[in-house]
């Protein structure tokens, strides 16, 4: 990656694909699925949480996704390298 390329920073796609994914009704729902409080997921969508790395492995264990899946919505930077 060049010097002038930004990776941009949008977990929102990731919090909807897993909503999407196992059809579920909110960001409440969802909390629920990854056994978060829902506080963590608002403050994700409006960017006061970044990503940790507990919750890219709960995206990977309970939401059944894989590491190139969630860095498809968040790249890498902001999620750990492979």
């Amino acid at each position: 990656m060049s010097a002038k390329e930004e990776v941009k920073y949008d977990p929102n796609g990731l919090l909807n694909a897993l909503i999407s994914r196992h059809g579920l009704k909110n960001d409440a729902a969802l909390a629920r699925f990854i056994d978060v409080a829902p506080p963590v997921i608002s403050k994700m969508r409006h960017h006061t949480l970044p990503l940790g790395d507990s919750f890219v492995v709960r995206c990977q264990e309970i939401g059944k996704m894989t590491l190139a899946e969630v860095r498809a919505f968040v790249p890498s930077p902001y999620v750990g390298a492979a």
